[in-house]
């Protein structure tokens, strides 16, 4: 019951920290670009990884955690993919309208689901995906606005959902297969995907933007903006390896939807964003299918806990059964025959050697 409590304290923890952050990174990237004019997203996000290794590395002198290394292959592998991922969506972005980007996020949570059922063979039930419909119906209705289509956008939107979908997967594939928290693998693989986001930023955002990140004019105000928005980066990206370990890559993407309908909603509220009855009805929506879906998971979990619980206490019935013929053996063997006895005892210590 405990184990299970403190499990539970912590997944609400790691997805209470996710959305705060992410939430508070919006809001002050929104400032930095929409007011500032800072908009070379890419090579920020290369100094987000940047100062998140740092951080952890901090830490690590510090002996908050341990650090344990594991395939260095894997973590490559995992960090540039990941950092692939990042410059493509990106480039989906800066080469699609706004309404075929969201789109482009909403295919996220079905094809992690084709994903994890064909290569991983993990089972959804009729439940879990009749509320992720009901989810992606509201988001779809509060976000989507418009679906201009071009080859080119489509093809890098089709490469940005499968590369992050696979490196979501990964996320939480490593996490269990090497036996590794989320910090450890974050302050792995962080490098990994600054570098290649260091290499490939500036370069992308000159093609998305027409400018140069370098030659940008870095006012005291921009700079104490880019600054606050890498600290709260390093909650960000700590908290998505914590929610992904912790739960699935689909739990993950249901709650990003629950984020951008947080922001939303406070752009309206704080920063009188324009809005309709169409993006509150939308929001809505999305609240009761990540609601059903939340529901569904946790009668769901609670079901393979107590089947878990039912087999561990079956094979310890069994155990007992197996042992009560031979204790009876002895007992007997006790009473009528001592050689008998020391027989059966004999045969139950060379028994317990081979167990």
């Amino acid at each position: 019951m405990g184990e299970g409590g403190g499990f539970q304290l912590g997944t609400v923890g790691a997805l209470s920290l996710s959305v705060v952050s992410s939430v508070s990174i919006v809001i002050c990237n929104k400032a930095l670009m929409s007011s500032l004019g800072f908009i070379f997203a890419t090579t920020l996000t290369s100094w987000h990884l940047l100062v998140t290794f740092c951080s952890l590395h901090v830490a690590l002198l510090m002996k908050l955690f341990e650090h344990k290394p594991f395939d260095r292959k894997a973590v490559l592998g995992f960090g540039v993919l990941n950092g692939i991922s990042i410059g493509l969506l990106n480039l989906s972005l800066g080469f699609n309208s706004v309404g075929f980007y969201q789109m482009t996020k909403l295919a996220i949570i079905p094809c992690t689901v084709f994903l994890e059922t064909v290569f991983l063979v993990k089972k959804f039930s009729r439940s879990i995906q009749l509320s992720l419909t009901i989810l992606l119906l509201g988001v779809g209705i509060a976000t989507v606005t418009d679906l201009q289509l071009n080859l080119l956008g489509s093809v890098l939107s089709l490469l940005a959902v499968v590369t992050t979908c696979i490196a979501q997967i990964m996320t939480n594939t490593i996490q269990k297969k090497f036996k590794v928290s989320s910090t450890q693998l974050l302050y792995q693989s962080a490098p990994y995907q600054a570098l290649t986001l260091f290499i490939s930023g500036p370069f992308l955002d000159g093609l998305l933007t027409n400018q140069n990140v370098f030659a940008f004019n870095y006012t005291p105000q921009v700079i104490i903006f880019i600054v606050l928005s890498c600290l709260i980066s390093v909650s960000v990206n700590f908290s998505t390896f914590l929610v992904i370990g912790k739960t699935s890559p689909v739990t993950y993407q249901v709650l990003g939807h629950l984020k951008t309908c947080l922001v939303l909603a406070f752009g309206y509220v704080l920063l009188h964003d324009p809005f309709s009855w169409r993006n509150i009805f939308g929001i809505l929506v999305a609240i009761v299918g990540m609601v059903v879906y939340s529901y569904f998971c946790t009668i769901e979990g609670q079901q393979k806990a107590r089947e878990a619980s039912s087999h561990v206490l079956q094979m310890s019935q069994v155990k007992d059964d197996e042992s009560d013929p031979l204790i009876r053996a002895e007992t007997g063997a006790g009473i009528n025959d001592d050689g008998a006895a020391q027989t059966a005892q004999a045969w139950s210590s060379n028994k317990d050697l081979h167990a």
